[in-house]
């Protein structure tokens, strides 16, 4: 593990030397903050006009009409995000030319792989970082279900990893960081809109495409609740993406 934390801290130093982490911090703090305010903008307006109307309307659940669509808005903000993370893991070596003395340097292809894709993800975990500034004065001044906000983040964490393991694969395939965030980006939006037309489909086919996607999955976990076929999912895609990224080494060391 070791060589694991050694090759995820050099990323990690490696996206805040170049400017991919400054930016990509930015544009997610920025929309978020921004879907922030318009949420509890549009959350106090509502609640003032049921409590003008009176007729013992119950009051607004905080977590229903902020916290669980602006979870939904941060999964749809890292599809876009999450491939100029992955785009440079492998990619920015092939380029540079140190690919080939990664590849013989005395570290395990599966430890190269977790560090690399352990690095992308403590990126990841510093843009979730940044939006607790607005979660944090959203509990200055109300009470939201803490639990459920917890459950949430990790669904967020979790199709994250999926996202990183994915596009760490992509990026293996590739010298060139633009074709492999394009073809990331891409392969992400699949798996995005996949169920879109096959939502009421009772066809084997409409029935896998729903499984694969990876938004169904992610809609228990806004909502506050864990359901294991979800966690499974989640852990499964992960395992699948590390497991081709580093069949993809191995393709390119018996090639080289």
């Amino acid at each position: 593990m070791r060589n694991v934390w050694t090759i995820a801290r050099k990323e990690l130093s490696a996206y805040f030397v170049s400017p991919i982490a400054y930016t990509v911090l930015a544009i997610f703090g920025f929309i978020f903050g921004w879907m922030y305010f318009s949420s509890v903008a549009i959350f106090v307006e509502y609640s003032g006009r049921a409590q003008m109307g009176g007729q013992g309307m119950p009051p607004m659940n905080l977590n229903e009409f902020v916290i669980r669509p602006l979870l939904g808005n941060m999964g749809i903000v890292t599809l876009f995000l999450a491939p100029l993370i992955t785009m440079r893991l492998f990619a920015e070596e092939k380029r540079s030319g140190t690919f080939e003395l990664l590849l013989t340097s005395p570290v395990r292809d599966f430890e190269i792989i977790l560090g690399k894709w352990l690095g992308g993800m403590l990126l990841f975990g510093c843009m979730i970082l940044v939006t607790l500034v607005n979660v944090g004065i959203l509990f200055a001044f109300s009470a939201p279900d803490w639990k459920a906000l917890l459950v949430g983040y990790l669904g967020v964490l979790l199709m994250g990893g999926v996202f990183m393991a994915l596009g760490a694969f992509i990026s293996t395939t590739t010298s060139n960081q633009i074709v492999a965030g394009a073809v990331t980006f891409g392969v992400f939006l699949l798996l995005w809109i996949l169920d879109w037309a096959t939502a009421f489909s009772t066809s084997t086919v409409g029935k896998v495409a729903q499984f694969v996607a990876i938004m169904p999955h992610f809609e228990q976990f806004s909502k506050g609740v864990i359901e294991l076929k979800n966690v499974v999912y989640y852990i499964s895609a992960i395992v699948l993406g590390l497991f081709l990224t580093k069949r993809s080494l191995e393709s390119l060391r018996w090639r080289a």
